[in-house]
Parts: structure tokens; sequence; C-alpha cells
């Protein structure tokens, strides 16, 4: 198989764990909007590769994994890395909540199914996984034939928008006091959010991963809810008092709403999701109803039913969320993370037009609390599975169809878990690493002391990743002061290459987070004596 790949027309990224490898395809997929192909052994190159799969399947990305299987008559007899139905976890091979659609192809009259089943599954507006395992045999046996391509008559679209379910929800907020709370699934949408939100004098939300679907520098932007989110969501929502919220293209779970009462409307919710059984979920108890609709059909028909008004030069109320202040820098001591944040909305953020990922844990929190980006593309993070490792190897597979860098902002913990540098090296890849280095698992070690306990074994012994990076012939830099911060930055941002920022922060400042601690301590997780 891997001579075929070398002698096709397909760009082959050979990177050194295959769970670096799911990461990076989910994020080139998303970049690009088009498909990617994670190929991997038998085995363990399966097993391995399973978590960024699960992200794969978690963030909406069109993913397929092609696989080794073992032969048929070979299975059951103790064969080296056996991969077949019976001796691997269950699902691996057939649909369910990890792939959209998976097989096993034991002859070459099968191709024409597979690709038909692929084709229709890569017309999903949600995102679709699929893993195709190929026994060894098979993989050097030549094609009799060319598997037929699916006609476009028989690709079938997803459902389509019903205009009895824009009318109902044009009747419900004309004329009402209406919230709009858009995530990642609105993020094609971001012309027709601003358009409604200006028409109807809407205050705008957004999840953690809906950062910039709003801009986040518009009057009528609230902040972000959930984990690392704003406390003036909940301030000014309870000032403004919506009859109804308009969500669109979030799941409103755990870290984008921390089921927090006070961010629902005193009526309901109006929940648009292309996914059906999205609605209702989050909080079962609350009057919904639920559209099944791509976000920006759905919010296109909206705009044709609601009355037009003259363009307004400004809004009647402002909602808008004021930058945090900039910190000065100080001469002495660790970086604080807040100096850093600041850092990189100068360089980063609006200096550039770099993405920028945050990887699970303290970096979320910062990034999401401190940043502001003003269009959607540019700030990722994975908010639905929360894989370590994800934000320091995805920015491959984005460096690879984005215009400009990937930078990504992770923890010690995270770095040393998967980071890829030596394949982006390999292959020239201009991402960016902006280590958060407080030599602990910062988020952990933060959630215990507040919960009350003891942290056990959350030290990290420090490590120099900027010598690291140099070794494996990235440029590194480690940078102990906040006078050195912004210089240091522009270094890296300048480097044609990839460049590991090793940024020695102070480990004792608290962590925007305190939403989530005290969702924890609801949930019972607190010492008890």
């Amino acid at each position: 198989m891997s001579d075929a790949l070398n002698r096709s027309r397909i760009k082959v990224v050979h990177t050194r764990h295959e769970a670096g490898a799911a990461f990076a395809a989910a994020e080139a997929s998303l970049a690009s909007g088009r498909p990617s192909v994670v190929f991997t052994t038998s085995g363990p190159g399966i097993t391995n590769a399973l978590t960024g799969l699960f992200v794969a399947r978690r963030e909406g990305s069109k993913v397929i994994l092609v696989s080794g299987a073992t032969p048929a008559p070979s299975r059951g007899r103790w064969v080296f890395q056996e991969s077949a139905p019976h001796a691997l976890l269950g699902g691996i091979y057939a649909a369910g909540p990890l792939f959209h659609y998976a097989t096993i192809l034991e002859h070459g009259d099968q191709l024409d199914t597979v690709v038909t089943r692929l084709a229709r599954g890569m017309r999903c507006t949600h995102g679709f996984v699929a893993h195709v395992g190929i026994p060894t045999p098979l993989q050097s046996q030549p094609l009799e034939r060319e598997p037929r391509r699916p006609d476009a008559l028989e690709l079938r679209s997803e459902r389509g928008l019903d205009p009895n379910d824009v009318a109902r929800v044009a009747a419900l907020i004309e004329g009402r006091r209406v919230a709009l709370w858009a995530g990642f699934g609105a993020r094609g949408a971001s012309r027709q959010l601003r358009l409604l939100a200006e028409r109807l004098d809407a205050p705008v939300m957004c999840s953690p991963r809906g950062k910039g679907v709003f801009s986040e520098e518009h009057p009528l932007y609230l902040g972000v809810t959930g984990f690392g989110g704003h406390q003036e969501v909940q301030e000014r929502l309870a000032e403004y008092e919506p009859e109804y919220t308009l969500v669109l293209g979030t799941r409103i779970g755990e870290l984008t709403s921390c089921w927090d009462r006070a961010l629902l409307p005193h009526e309901g919710l109006i929940h648009v999701d292309v996914d059906p059984e999205v609605p209702g979920l989050s909080f079962p108890d609350v009057s919904t109803l639920g559209v099944q609709a791509e976000v920006g059909a759905f919010l296109d028909a909206l705009l044709e039913r609601l009355p037009s008004t003259e363009p307004k030069p400004e809004p009647s109320r402002s909602f808008g969320l004021a930058r945090p202040e900039a910190m000065t820098p100080r001469r002495l001591g660790p970086v604080r993370p807040s100096v850093l944040m600041d850092r990189l909305q100068d360089i980063v953020v609006d200096g550039s037009q770099a993405m920028v990922f945050a990887d699970a844990g303290n970096s979320i929190a910062w990034t999401v609390n401190r940043l502001r980006f003003d269009r959607p593309g540019r700030f990722r993070v994975n908010m639905g599975w929360g894989s370590m490792g994800h934000g320091g190897t995805g920015p491959l597979g984005a460096a690879m169809h984005h215009a400009d860098k990937a930078v990504a902002v992770l923890g010690d913990g995270a770095m040393l878990m998967n980071c890829e540098v030596s394949t982006a090296v390999q292959y020239n890849l201009p991402v960016v690493w902006v280590v958060i280095n407080d030599s602990q698992y910062g988020m952990i070690e933060h959630g215990m002391r507040s919960a009350g306990f003891s942290p056990v074994e959350t030290s990290i012994p420090r490590t120099d990743f900027a010598m690291m990076a140099r070794a494996m012939g990235a440029e590194g830099r480690r940078v102990e002061s906040e006078e050195d911060l912004g210089h240091a930055l522009e270094q890296a941002m300048e480097a044609p290459g990839p460049f590991v920022l090793d940024v020695v922060i102070d480990p004792d400042v608290p962590v925007p987070m305190s939403r989530r601690l005290n969702q924890l301590k609801d949930q019972g997780v607190v010492r008890v004596d």
C-alpha cells in the first residue's frame, strides 16, 4: 500500500505517531474543506490513531482511516498484530460512536460499494469519519477494473430546510427581545449572523469553539460562555432579560454552557443544528424548538422573512466586551500568563493572519478569556473531546492549507506528550509552538487546590523545550522574563520554518476558569474530611 501511495498523486506526510497523524488530518480537513486520509498499519497503528479520530468525529472533520487488516485465513490463529472484528475493540469495523461507516475490504468487487458509501458520506455537512481495513494480500493485488465513480444524481443531500420552520421562528422572534448564541457550526455564516444581530438589535454570545464567528470587537458582542468565558455575559443577559435565545451551531454542552441557568431566556430556546439529535439535550427541562438545518441556509431564509430595516449607524444599545487592560511588563520574575496573552494578541492575532490553536488545559482558559478575534477560522480549540496533544499536532495539518503560520499555545505537559516538531522540520511547516512552561500539570494543580485537595503528582521536571527543538532541527528560544517576550515572539513569527518558544511562566497566577471549578463543586468534586 505504501508503494501505491508513493506512485499516486496523493501528498504523503509521515508523522512520528498515529495520534499525531489523526490530529493533523482532522485539522487539515477543517482548514481545506476537503477530506483527509490517515494510513496506519494494523493492530497498534489503529489503536494509536483512535483518540485523534474521536476528535475528528466530534469536531466535524472529514477523515478516512485506511488501515492494514489480517487476512481471513490467518484470523484467530494468534497472528502478529491481529486486526479483525473479533480481535479489536468493538466498533472498529462497524458504524457507531466513532465511525459513521466502517468495513473490511475483502475483494476488489467491493470497491464500488465502498467508494459510493464514502462519496455519500463526504457530502455530509457536519463531518464524516470512516474506516476501511485492507488485508495484506489484497493490498498488492492489481484491480481488474477501476471502481465505478458515483453519479451526482445518486448522492442524496441531507434533509433540506423546511420553510415552515423558518416561518415559525420568524413569528416567535419578531418584535421580541432575542439573544443569539453562536458556535463552531455557524463559522460559515458569519456574515448572516452579523446581519441578523444588527437587524434585531440582539446581543451575541459565542461558545469557546465559536470565537471569531461574530467579531469580538462588535458593540453587540457579549463574550464567550462556558470554560474560560466572561462573567460579563451573565451580567448583561440579566440586564437585557431575553425572551428567546436563538442557538446556532453549538451543542451548548458542559464546557460551552457549564449548564448555567443564568444563560437561559424567559420563554425558551430556538436551537438550529444540522444534527437533529442535538436540540433539547443540554437543558432537557427548558422549552426548546429544534430546527434541523445548516446554519447559513437557515439564516438566509430567516433574514428574508424578517422585515428589512434601514441600516443603523450603530446599535441602539452597546453590549461591547472591552479588551482586557494591557499589563505593564516587569523586569524580574517569571512571565505572567496574562502578559503572554497580551503579546500574543498584539503580535500574532492583530499583527498577522496566523491561526491560533489552544491545547487542553490552562491554555484553553487563557486564550479563550484573553484573546479577541474579529473573524472566524483563526482560532481552534478541541472542546468536545479535550485531548491533550491535539493543539500541538493539529496545527501541522492546518499549516499545509493555511496561507499564514499556525501557532500552538500549549502547556509543557501537552508538549511532552505529542508535538510532532520533527515532522514539521521534515516538511518545513511554518508552525510556532508557544509553550506555557510552569513545570506542572497546571489545570489539575489549580483545580485540586481549589477543591481543597493536596495536589498529587502534578509537578513535571523542568524541561528546556528550546533546546529540545534545536536538537530536532527546529529553531527555539527560551524566555524567562516579560521584557524579552515581545522580541522573542516576533522572532518566532518571522522564522520561515518551525519554531518553539519556551516561555517560563509564573505557576501561581490564578487561571480564569472559576465557573468550571464551581461546576465541579456542584457535582460533588470537593474534599470530604
